[in-house]
């Protein structure tokens, strides 16, 4: 269950905060009693379905070196293959990969307030829900928004980029 509004010493946390404020979003970042490095904890310290975590994950574009950001639901798994069409080669990110690209360390990584600009995709499927959960930089960090939120704020808009489900 979440606690209070965060109020964290943390440098990322405090970069996601500020990120928010500059969006003109209302919703500060909440700390969780509970850690919420994969969304399935997320969920369940939230007590929201699956889908509604809007993880993120990131790879290493291959021309570049950049961050690729990919948003998408919990329930969903990314399809590499999906990416790779819309943004080009992609190559593994390690942990001190992602640290350094997104200033986040895996596990707390949010679609908003990286070091530097990643190329971003968001999947489609978050629009199944109206309000969605995402990291705010800390694995106890989350805050609350809206799928019609990630496109203005990452300047691209959704498209298909997980695995259909499986019935």
């Amino acid at each position: 269950m979440q606690t209070a509004v965060l109020s964290s010493s943390s440098d990322s946390v405090q970069r996601v905060t500020d990120a928010l404020a500059a969006l003109g979003h209302a919703q500060r970042p909440l700390m969780l009693d509970a850690a919420a490095r994969t969304a399935q904890q997320a969920a369940d310290a939230l007590g929201v379905a699956l889908g509604q975590i809007a993880k993120s994950i990131v790879f290493r574009h291959a021309a570049s070196d950049r961050a690729v950001l990919v948003v998408c639901a919990g329930d969903r798994r990314v399809d590499e293959h999906a990416v790779a069409a819309q943004v080009g080669k992609l190559a593994r990110a390690d942990a001190d990969f992602v640290r350094a690209a997104t200033g986040f360390a895996i596990g707390g990584v949010s679609p908003v307030g990286h070091t530097q600009p990643p190329i971003a995709l968001i999947d489609a499927s978050l629009w199944r829900f109206d309000r969605i959960w995402a990291a705010a930089g800390h694995p106890h960090a989350v805050f609350a928004l809206a799928p019609d939120d990630l496109p203005r704020w990452l300047g691209t808009a959704p498209s298909a980029v997980t695995q259909h489900p499986k019935a």
